[in-house]
């Protein structure tokens, strides 16, 4: 395990990511967190406004990608055959990370939501420059915020970022829809959203502990000519959901692939 970890830019994403960590039980002295102005951190994690001394065992970039340039020099110091860089830098691809930290031990990859606050993030990772105790301190990172995914290769890494990474804001996108649907049918709103959330979070616990696959689940939720049955034939009528949620993965996935040439000084 990494015995310290420097979070470069610590914002809503990587504050949620040493919420789960320390949630699983890793000391908060662990972490040191930088950025140019101070920040609230846990109690017993420390911050520093300036570039802190090393060595550290793995740098986590958490700042915007487009800062990548101005951010990385002053940090590649730190980076040496004995640290792993891990970024969260949506669209950076491995070689971009690789060139801004050339002397870094590994270079990974990190996809995680929100949702790592609380231990229940899919997390994507793919990597290079990985020996095996390396990647299972790097797994290990990962399955404490939920679950590790390693991709076998980085080419369908920003479509894995849409569905696990944007996934939860379609994911309450679609609460608002049925809350405000039904409150358009007579519902008094606050009371809608009420059953709106509270039924996603029992469907989805229900999904994830089920043997049965959500289409199955689906089946036999519907009993021929009822109620859900109706509504299900209104989202399979010209397979109008899944065009939609197609469409909405494949611009997600499309701009992180803009991002991605941005990063490498494209366009």
């Amino acid at each position: 395990m990494f015995e310290r970890i420097l979070i470069a830019g610590y914002g809503t994403m990587t504050g949620a990511m040493v919420d789960g960590w320390l949630r699983s039980g890793i000391p908060a002295s662990t972490f040191t967190g930088h950025g140019p102005r101070a920040k609230d951190v846990p109690a017993g994690m420390a911050f520093v406004t300036e570039v802190p001394a090393g060595p550290f065992d793995a740098i986590v970039l958490g700042f915007k990608p487009h800062m990548l340039a101005d951010a990385a020099p002053p940090l590649e110091p730190l980076a040496g055959p004995g640290t792993t860089v891990v970024s969260v830098l949506a669209g950076v691809d491995l070689a971009t990370l690789g060139r801004a930290f050339p002397r870094a031990g590994a270079v990974v990859r990190l996809m995680p939501n929100l949702a790592c606050a609380i231990g229940r993030s899919p997390n994507a990772l793919v990597g290079k420059g990985l020996d095996g105790p390396v990647r299972e301190a790097v797994t290990d990172l990962a399955t404490r915020l939920g679950t590790a995914e390693w991709l076998p290769d980085e080419s369908q890494f920003e479509l894995v970022t849409a569905l696990a990474g944007s996934g939860p804001g379609f994911v309450y996108r679609f609460i608002d829809a049925l809350a405000a649907g039904a409150t358009r049918l007579g519902l008094e709103p606050a009371q809608a959203q009420r059953l709106a959330v509270a039924m996603v979070d029992g469907a989805g616990a229900l999904a994830a502990a089920s043997p049965h696959s959500p289409g199955e689940l689906a089946r036999r939720v519907a009993s021929p000519g009822g109620m859900t049955q109706k509504g299900l034939d209104v989202l399979d009528e010209g397979e109008a959901l899944t065009r939609l949620v197609c469409e909405t993965l494949r611009a997600a996935r499309d701009r992180g692939r803009q991002m991605a040439g941005e990063a490498r000084g494209e366009g």
